[in-house]
């Protein structure tokens, strides 16, 4: 690979800010060495994963922390190269007086992602394991932890190294066919080709398609809370949330702009909006807020659309705005949901209604399946313990293009295109594939990009 420097660099590993301790990251070929002209013991000749107690030392020799130093033989690091680690007091006065120093003995501070980017061009990680580095990091719920975890571990690797190789075989055998060309021979079982390239085709589609998940479970799933005036919205959310954050009111208007909390069902995190009740009104300061949850409603991944059951014309009116809505929003989940089920007019016909759940905010009533239906929507056919998940946009890009390659592929299998243009869309495929995990050779650029979006120290 390129672009692999070996200078030792030096970065806080832990987060910034005052602590009990912190820990200083040094990595490249050296690090004991130049570690130990600031250490009260020489560490050169010391063995490998094993940590040692002693003083970092001044220029002048004045001891600046009693610290612990943890070493690690090249080869036998996070980032494979001569690694400390030097555990030392929380202090960010200590913490700078450290760094410092190992400039001067000349550690360079690290770039962002700069340890992880290192692991990546030793062989300790392939691309997509690296990346998994900082999904791990910015987990914020259990079931991100879960898709970092296993993305990690090297799920999602072994997964394209499989269709990789089932791919490489198809190509060996196209391109067995050109060198013999002139004979005009057929190597290659079309209809055995035809099976492996539908069932590529096939995992590949539904890697990419898991995106929409993976994305929704990283980065949380934005839920609208939408309907009429005094139709229970902020009652549901505090409801959901199990404590009073909304004002709730019987005077129609009361909330004049958007709320938004974080609720963790079943370990993904929802992120609930409660928004201003949408009607006519010249009142400005609610007018503002009725346009803030138009907005919101354009953002949100779930529309809960609440009508009032104790209403006839607010339920007749709602849902036929929920028709609309699932008209102009065919991307998003649009719920029609009951409130105050326990005070249904006489005059609504249930059998003939078209909502997705009957609840009482109020109560309780309904909110258990409420969230069951929510994480229902979100997870849809996927099970995240058994399946890789997609939650890379890049990953998800290299996924689309090799899907593109292999329907070009079957196309060509099953009209008359020649094995040479069958073998370049073949060829297309097993690169994009390699992309993700770095086993084609990324721009330096792209690496860049990558890596720059990790924090300091990782």
């Amino acid at each position: 690979m390129n672009d692999l420097s070996t200078d030792p660099i030096c970065a806080l590993a832990t987060a910034s800010g005052m602590g009990a301790i912190a820990v200083i990251r040094v990595s490249g070929k050296g690090s004991k060495a130049l570690v130990s002209k600031a250490f009260s013991k020489d560490l050169t000749a010391l063995p490998s994963h094993t940590v040692h107690l002693g003083w970092m030392l001044g220029a002048n020799g004045d001891r600046l922390d009693e610290v612990l130093a943890t070493l690690f033989d090249h080869g036998k690091s996070f980032t494979g190269e001569e690694s400390v680690e030097l555990a030392c007091h929380g202090s960010t006065f200590i913490q700078q007086l450290l760094l410092q120093r190992l400039a001067e003995l000349g550690c360079r501070l690290a770039e962002p992602g700069e340890f992880t980017k290192r692991a990546f061009l030793n062989g300790r990680l392939d691309l997509s394991q690296a990346e998994a580095v900082a999904d791990l990091i910015a987990a914020q719920s259990k079931q991100a932890h879960q898709v970092a975890l296993q993305q990690l571990r090297g799920r999602f690797s072994s997964e394209l190294q499989q269709l990789r190789e089932q791919l490489i075989q198809f190509a060996a055998l196209i391109e067995l066919e050109l060198d013999f060309g002139e004979e005009d021979v057929e190597f290659a079982d079309r209809t055995a080709l035809k099976l492996l390239v539908a069932e590529v085709l096939k995992m590949v589609r539904r890697l990419a398609a898991s995106f929409e998940l993976g994305n929704a479970i990283k980065n949380g799933v934005p839920v609208a809370i939408v309907g009429a005036p005094n139709t229970g919205k902020s009652t549901l959310l505090n409801q959901l949330l199990g404590e009073d954050r909304a004002i709730v009111s019987d005077i129609a208007g009361t909330t004049r702009d958007v709320i938004e909390e974080v609720l963790n069902i079943e370990g993904i995190q929802f992120r609930l909006i409660d928004t201003a009740g949408i009607r006519e009104t010249t009142e400005t300061i609610e007018a503002l807020g009725i346009e803030r949850s138009q907005q919101k409603i354009e953002q949100a991944k779930i529309v809960l659309c609440l009508t009032d059951a104790s209403d006839s014309a607010n339920f007749t009116e709602t849902t036929a705005w929920v028709t609309s809505l699932k008209t102009l929003h065919p991307d998003k989940y649009i719920l029609l949901v009951q409130n105050k089920a326990d005070l249904k007019a006489a005059s609504i016909n249930e059998a003939s209604t078209a909502f997705d759940l009957q609840m009482s905010a109020l109560t309780g009533n309904g909110v258990a399946e409420l969230k069951a239906k929510l994480v229902a929507l979100v997870l849809g056919d996927y099970n995240v313990q058994d399946e890789t998940i997609v939650s890379n946009a890049r990953h998800q890009a290299a996924l689309l293009q090799t899907a593109a390659a292999l329907e070009r592929a079957q196309e060509g299998l099953y009209g008359h295109t020649t094995a040479d243009f069958i073998a370049m869309d073949i060829r297309e495929a097993m690169r994009q594939l390699g992309h993700i995990t770095g086993q084609i050779d990324v721009d330096t650029d792209i690496l860049g990009a990558i890596f720059s979006k990790f924090c300091i120290g990782k």
